[in-house]
């Protein structure tokens, strides 16, 4: 007896903030494409990203990324199953580049359309990863604007643990880049600096009895030294930052692992390109760590495709009302 089991491919869209993305992804897990435009030379020059700039840059760039992820995958819309793209969090006008183009796919070729929450493709990048996943996970999500603990029981069912309150890991390590004069993005450039040993007393904000998150408490107590004259080593000075951030990251994520009795925990997001913060998961873990490889913890559509894949399949798609959520919650 012959079975034909046909693969589904969804068309990923992600312009949340400043990368325009685009990917092709079979049946959740395997990536046929996946392109990405980059904004990060031209808004380097401002020492952060620049909204308006980055939405004119996407109309600029989503069209021939879209049309190089189809190229790449060996793709045309008929082969299409299904179109998914970030309609939230994000910034406004970099959202609606990327809905407005999905929305025109959708239509335009007769396929489904659903919307994806910007931290659950973050979480999906996993999926992508070829690694065996078994629920309950707890999934630590890490990035310029979140810093979230979040456990998911099975796809699409998540509970909120912990969330960020003030600065977002991402965001400490963009200003403390900025303070230390070491360049954006702050994240790559405080870990290329810390390469000594710490040894600047940094305060860790535990928020004991909540599994919540704060770091402008040590952004502020870098500062402060930096402007006291406390710094001779910009190096020892990054270093002595991550340390601070990523013990907190780490113990908080391994404390939830244990209590909800999870199977896996998973990083995701931006900041889970660290290798440091990788390191004092594996180390410390009660149970396997599970970690993207380095270019889908950036944003990418590949990651969005992956999840729009799953709500594919639970039915959960949208019509051409969709529209853009900057402050979208997951849970």
């Amino acid at each position: 007896m012959c079975y034909n089991f046909r693969v589904v491919k969804v068309l990923g869209i992600e312009t949340s903030c400043d990368e325009t993305a685009a990917a092709v992804v079979a049946d959740g897990r395997t990536i046929l494409s996946s392109k990405i435009a980059s904004q990060v030379d031209i808004h380097a020059r401002y020492g952060g990203v620049v909204p308006e700039v980055a939405s004119r840059q996407h109309l600029l760039a989503i069209i021939p990324v879209i049309e190089q992820a189809l190229d790449e995958a060996g793709a045309d819309l008929g082969d299409l199953d299904g179109v998914a793209v970030t309609h939230g969090p994000g910034l406004a006008g970099s959202l609606l580049v990327g809905v407005n183009a999905a929305k025109s796919v959708a239509l335009g070729a007769g396929l489904p359309l659903v919307g994806v929450n910007h931290l659950e493709g973050h979480i999906y990048a996993n999926w992508l990863a070829d690694v065996d996943i078994t629920f309950p996970v707890m999934c630590l999500i890490v990035s310029g604007g979140h810093s979230d603990l979040v456990l998911m029981r099975g796809h699409g069912d998540y509970v909120l643990v912990g969330s960020t309150r003030d600065d977002a890991a991402g965001e400490a390590f963009d200003k403390a880049a900025r303070i230390l004069g070491l360049g954006y993005p702050g994240g790559p450039a405080i870990e290329r600096a810390a390469t000594v040993a710490p040894s600047l007393e940094l305060p860790r904000s535990w928020l004991n009895g909540s599994y919540d998150f704060s770091f402008s408490g040590v952004k502020t107590a870098l500062m402060r030294l930096v402007v006291g004259g406390g710094v001779s080593d910009a190096n020892d000075a990054a270093a002595s930052f991550q340390a601070a951030v990523i013990e907190v990251l780490a113990a908080k994520a391994v404390a939830t692992a244990k209590e909800y009795g999870v199977r896996n925990v998973l990083l995701a997001g931006g900041v889970a390109a660290n290798k440091a913060l990788r390191r004092a998961l594996a180390d410390t873990s009660p149970v396997p760590v599970l970690v993207p490889p380095p270019v889908l913890c950036t944003d990418n559509a590949a990651m969005i495709a992956a999840a729009g894949y799953y709500r594919f399949q639970a039915g959960r798609t949208a019509n051409l009302a969709l529209d853009v959520v900057p402050n979208l919650k997951l849970v």
